[in-house]
């Protein structure tokens, strides 16, 4: 399969190079040109734009930050949709606004092109490592059409409902990592004032009700105070205000991804944007005067 990629980012890159690796040509673009390098040793061919890559593709895939980003790529000046012919596909694995991407389909589906929204979940290490899970939008004779594309990308690739179901499936699934990276950090802040080994207080709870993926995989950096990201706090911002606005848009109260994302905002004030999400730990170190360490 032919397969077009418009964003070689940090998870775009290494997406984009396992499905060259399982066997489709990728055509590819990115504003940082140099992004394409490692693609294009392994067969991939390195396109001047978006109406390029979408020309030469039977699907296209976008990778890009948010909901402005994906819709100048697809309908700006020499973007993917300029290329675009009836019967090619959009697949956008961008974590944006679900009510984005139903525009986005719907315009798409008038020049009879389709369109899924899969975004991803687990970070640079699992998109190197193409274990990424993938909630998908859209109609099932089309995912059913792209799942083994996906698979080449990801341990686990769910249909989770039309067009739009995939990115309210990944706020979701941010708003419950926010949630409860800010709930164990405030636990392990009492423990320490109260005199006992936040490490300690993991051990013996990690086994039970309280115990979550999340706290087994940022306990560590949160005790050896390293928070080199492995998903920094600007981009969970970013999702978060998604969360709001759309929680507004539909009229749900969100109260505690609101508190989550101002928790997170004081840190972007401190400078600590491009920190681990499990920074979160910082901002309860400052308001406590304390530290997590030791």
């Amino acid at each position: 399969m032919k397969v077009g990629f418009v964003g070689l980012g940090i998870m775009g890159k290494p997406m984009s190079i396992n499905v060259q690796k399982a066997g489709h040509t990728v055509y590819a673009f990115d504003f940082h040109i140099e992004n394409a390098n490692d693609l294009v040793e392994l067969g991939g061919v390195a396109c001047a734009s978006g109406k390029e890559v979408a020309e030469n593709s039977d699907v296209v895939i976008t990778m890009l930050p948010n909901s402005p980003h994906v819709e100048s790529a697809l309908f700006g000046e020499n973007g993917i949709a300029e290329g675009l012919s009836a019967g090619k596909c959009v697949i956008d694995m961008s974590s944006i606004a679900p009510l984005a991407s139903r525009d986005f389909a719907k315009r798409l589906e008038e020049i009879g092109v389709d369109f899924l929204d899969a975004p991803v979940s687990g970070g640079e290490p699992k998109a190197i490592d193409g274990t990424i899970a993938v909630m998908v939008g859209g109609k099932e004779d089309v995912f059913a059409k792209y799942e083994d594309l996906l698979k080449t990308m990801a341990s686990t690739v769910t249909l989770v409902g039309e067009v739009g179901a995939g990115n309210i499936t990944k706020l979701a699934n941010q708003m419950i990592v926010a949630i409860n990276i800010a709930g164990v950090c405030e636990a392990y802040s009492l423990a320490k004032k109260a005199g006992v080994d936040p490490a300690r207080v993991y051990e013996a709870i990690r086994s039970g009700l309280a115990g979550s993926t999340v706290m087994d995989q940022k306990s560590q950096k949160i005790f050896d105070g390293d928070f080199t990201p492995g998903f920094r706090i600007e981009l969970h911002i970013k999702d978060l205000q998604n969360v709001m606005d759309t929680s507004h848009q539909i009229n749900v109260s969100s109260p505690f991804s609101a508190l989550a994302m101002e928790i997170m905002q004081s840190l972007k004030a401190h400078g600590h944007e491009k920190d681990d999400h499990s920074g979160i730990a910082e901002w309860y170190e400052m308001v406590n005067d304390m530290k997590l360490q030791g």
